[in-house]
């Protein structure tokens, strides 16, 4: 089958792919949106945009990846079914792709109790498997959920999200397996902070042939400060960092923890890219766009793109 988009070209290529998330902005302009993306769209094979992430307001997703469309930037639009029905979830798939959207990320979405909006009204209609279900009967069955037939199916290539780094640490390999099932050609993980856990994900994957299924792209980012880190580790739902991280960080004076942060951040992507079945790499840099530059750079990464270029 001809590939949807050039994510999906590479990956399937057996490419080693660099995708990145932009930080939606506050606003109903795009200056700042694209003075994110200028850190990223050079090193990114497809960027993230995310959807309320952490249950907080920002520009929806739907029209930050319309606006990287209109830049020859390729994007992975995030959604989730935390604020939508499913009425309202498969028009916004159609009306996305009918943008030139090509790349969609599936997820449940954090309670709203996490945001700054903890008296809005959840939905969860779905969750990420059933929405992937979901889309999987527009993209293949070309209908509606209720029957319905459609006019022209959409052509997306469907990701969703894992986090094997939270227990029950031997159902996390049966959940992606699940959502495999459900239509997934893609995952992107969590921030990956426990490398030893997730070398366990990974063997357990390969094992169960999950790795041939689907790409896995390994989420990374870089940490501000030993504050930031303590604070993540007790809001951000999913996200576990390692003690050790933190006290590293805390050892580092202050006006360097930044610097430290992502340092901690290229020794793990040169650990992770060498892992027997990863597809590629996820950075997430929060409000920190302007260091993925330098963490590519800095990183063993340039001498995969540059064998990656030569294949």
């Amino acid at each position: 089958m001809e590939n949807i988009s050039t994510l999906q070209d590479r990956l399937n290529k057996g490419l080693f792919v660099i995708t990145t998330e932009v930080s939606s902005p506050d606003s109903s302009d795009n200056e700042t949106l694209n003075k994110r993306l200028s850190f990223l769209s050079k090193y990114s094979d497809a960027i993230n945009a995310t959807d309320a992430s952490g249950a907080h307001c920002h520009m929806s997703s739907v029209a930050v990846c319309a606006l990287m469309v209109q830049q020859k930037i390729e994007p992975i639009l995030q959604i989730s079914c935390r604020d939508r029905n499913r009425i309202a979830i498969q028009g916004d798939i159609l009306g996305a792709n009918a943008l030139g959207i090509k790349n969609m990320l599936c997820l449940t979405g954090d309670g709203v109790q996490t945001g700054d909006h903890p008296e809005a009204k959840p939905v969860f209609d779905l969750d990420s498997i059933s929405l992937l279900e979901t889309a999987s009967t527009l993209k293949n069955k070309g209908t509606f959920l209720s029957g319905r037939k459609l006019e022209k199916p959409p052509n997306i290539f469907l990701g969703a999200a894992a986090n094997p780094f939270v227990p029950p640490f031997e159902f996390r390999v049966f959940r992606l397996q699940k959502k495999i099932a459900a239509g997934c050609q893609f995952i992107q993980t969590q921030y990956c902070f426990d490398i030893e856990r997730f070398k366990t994900f990974m063997h357990q994957a390969y094992n169960l042939g999950l790795t041939k299924k689907c790409s896995i792209l390994v989420g990374v980012g870089p940490l501000r400060s030993a504050r930031v880190a303590e604070w993540m580790t007790k809001n951000v739902p999913g996200i576990v960092i390692p003690e050790k991280i933190i006290q590293n960080l805390k050892n580092t004076p202050k006006k360097h923890q930044k610097t430290e942060g992502k340092k901690i951040c290229i020794e793990l992507i040169n650990e992770i890219q060498n892992i027997q079945g990863v597809s590629g790499i996820h950075i997430m840099a929060y409000l920190l766009e302007e260091l993925v530059p330098e963490i590519i750079q800095e990183s063993e990464l340039p001498n995969k793109i540059k064998n990656r270029n030569n294949q």
